[in-house]
């Protein structure tokens, strides 16, 4: 027999508007990726490796929240509290029910609403360990589970550091009314059922029965239409809840779990209005660990543009250009990320709406043939405005024998990075298409570039036929193979992880492992994933001077507390930034290894000496 009330309604209509919600949401993301990922979507599903990894990555952190536990584990905690909590409490629920009804079909509301329907006596002391007394012991420990995950959220809203964060995010009015019908759900079951349990006297477990008897201790007239009104509340704020779901942030749930399964299956970002991008933006839980970890925040005082409001804007669909535009595209809020959503990609694409239609001429570009080498060498722009790096790396190749072009040795071509920092794609890729010609004609091997943001754009754009390595890469080869020898001048340098060479390109151990050859290499204090950027970011359209000073200021703080020798950096922009407010020398690391070449190490001995010797004449 279907037992009924109406109280279940809201709670129904509810139930009802979400699900259809999520199919839709899920209907139209896989319609509309394009047809080669839609194969690779169905043949992921069809893998059972892909859906165990899908299945095992959506437990441990759409549940668990690893990411989370290894930032802060009291964070991780209350993140864990809800979602698992909420999780175990319908599987158990529907399990309890089953039992009581005595039927694998119940209505939906049933597990949900069950103390209400079913009220048993009070379980003696030698019926403990019957299924039912089992059962509201089980249930009343996972309820009591999301309230302690309630009261740290309370607790976080106040005490954010002791979560690990020194800011939390500012919520919309909208997400702040969900917020509200979501920590209302727990309390209201936990009401309704003690007041139940203490009114019929029977039917709670340790928590909600003895709760009960306080409850109807101390209500003067207690009634059972007071239990009545605490389950109308439930289902209220429950019903209310999934209504407000799918537009609020709330929509990173399921969202996320889908997010999760298109990873698995190889599909890939491709450009906002894609269905992947659009999902990455639901993904977001705007937990706002992104806003601890950006440089902007805590060194620029600039507080208002974080990854968090980012993409709150592309759900909206309303970025203010002040938001798109200022980002240093360094990578720091990805990396902090728990869902890992490609955050520096979406403002990429972003900034491609806003720069559409904007013309560039190339025309002073003439091609010719630049020649044939073994290796072809591309210092970048940044490199010819620091001229000491591109020289020392000639040096290097000279004495290494290397047969080697110099390919932009009139410094009048770009990567074409710099054009997509700024969202001017079509530009950019009208000089790809030129270099790729270039490139092509030498028959070379081996592409070597002094600049980070070349070699990630020669990495990921250029889909050349032949290896593509950073300058710190290829020498430590041309070490190990004997080509140079190096002789270690004993001082005591620190090293700064280049956003797009470290966090862009995952190149940490090379450079750390050259300069061991020929330093003593100290440690920074934030350093390989977590370094900070050097402030002089091409990603930066529309930020004054003075805040990127502060941002430069701050990171040498850090990198020089230990009082090194020299600053050692691997990007020419890098080193041009820091050079300007840096008290300590810095210098490229393709500097510091022409210099350990021993012949090159005298001679620089000698010349620092003659002058002193002829003063002494």
């Amino acid at each position: 027999m279907i037992k009924f009330n109406l109280f279940v309604l809201p709670f129904s209509f509810g139930l009802v508007f979400i699900v259809y919600s999520i199919v839709i949401h899920y209907y139209r993301w896989i319609k509309a990726l394009p047809a080669v990922d839609k194969v690779k979507l169905a043949s992921g599903v069809r893998n059972p490796s892909k859906v165990l990894a899908s299945l095992k990555e959506i437990f441990l952190e759409g549940l668990l929240h690893r990411s989370l536990w290894k930032r802060n584990p009291l964070l991780g905690y209350m993140h864990m509290s809800f979602a698992l909590g909420w999780f175990l409490l319908i599987v158990v629920g529907n399990l309890e029910s089953r039992i009581y009804h005595g039927s694998h079909i119940n209505a939906p509301y049933y597990p949900i609403f069950l103390k209400f329907f079913i009220h048993d006596r009070l379980v003696l002391f030698f019926e403990i360990f019957t299924v039912p007394a089992f059962f509201r012991f089980i249930m009343d420990f996972i309820l009591l589970f999301v309230l302690s995950g309630l009261v740290l959220a309370f607790i976080k809203r106040k005490k954010s550091k002791w979560f690990g964060m020194t800011k939390t995010t500012n919520h919309s009015l909208y997400d702040r009314i969900t917020l509200s019908c979501l920590w209302l759900i727990f309390p209201m079951r936990l009401l309704a059922e003690s007041y139940t349990a203490g009114y019929f006297g029977g039917g709670g477990g340790f928590l909600t029965q003895n709760l009960g008897k306080l409850l109807v201790a101390i209500t003067p007239g207690s009634s059972e239409m007071i239990a009545y009104f605490f389950w109308w509340s439930y289902s209220l704020v429950l019903g209310l809840f999934f209504i407000l779901m799918p537009n609020s942030r709330y929509m990173h749930i399921p969202s996320e779990m889908l997010l999760i399964v298109f990873r698995h299956c190889g599909i890939q970002p491709k450009k906002w209005g894609s269905s992947f991008s659009s999902l990455e933006a639901h993904s977001c839980s705007r937990c706002g660990v992104c806003i601890d970890a950006c440089q902007l925040n805590f060194a620029a005082g600039i507080t208002n543009i974080q990854a968090v409001y980012f993409i709150r804007g592309l759900r909206e669909q309303c970025v203010p250009e002040n938001i798109a535009l200022t980002c240093m595209v360094c990578g720091r809020c990805q990396e902090a990320c728990p869902v890992g959503i490609k955050v520096d990609s979406l403002r990429l694409i972003k900034r491609r709406e806003i720069g559409s239609g904007q013309v560039s001429d190339f025309s002073y570009l003439k091609n010719g043939h630049p020649g044939f080498a073994d290796v072809v060498y591309f210092a970048g722009c940044m490199s010819h405005l620091t001229p000491s790096i591109p020289i020392a790396m000639e040096g290097i190749f000279k004495e290494a024998g290397v047969n080697y072009l110099f390919l932009d040795r009139s410094g009048s071509i770009c990567c074409g990075r710099p054009l997509m920092l700024a969202g001017k794609d079509k530009q950019a890729n009208e000089l790809i298409e030129f270099n790729k010609i270039l490139i092509r004609q030498t028959r070379a091997k081996l592409l070597v570039t002094s600049c980070p943001i070349c070699y990630k754009v020669f990495r990921e754009e250029y889909n050349l036929p032949i290896r593509i390595q950073h300058h710190s890469q290829y020498l430590l080869e041309l070490v190990k193979d004997g080509r140079i020898a190096l002789q270690s001048q004993h001082r005591r340098v620190v090293y700064h992880d280049p956003c797009d060479l470290g966090r862009g390109g995952n190149i940490y151990e090379a450079p750390r492992e050259l300069l061991g050859k020929i330093s003593d290499l100290v440690p920074a204090v934030k350093e390989c994933a977590d370094a900070l950027c050097c402030g002089g970011s091409l990603g930066l359209l529309n930020t004054p001077v003075k805040k990127k000073d502060e941002l430069t200021k701050n990171a040498l703080e850090y990198l020089l507390k230990d009082r090194p020798d020299i600053l050692v950096t691997a990007c020419p922009l890098c080193k041009k930034t820091f050079s300007k407010h840096s008290g300590t020398e810095v210098r490229d690391i393709a500097e510091m290894v022409h210099d350990a070449i021993p012949g090159r190490l005298i001679r620089k001995t000698l010349a620092a000496k003659e002058p002193a010797r002829l003063l002494a004449d």
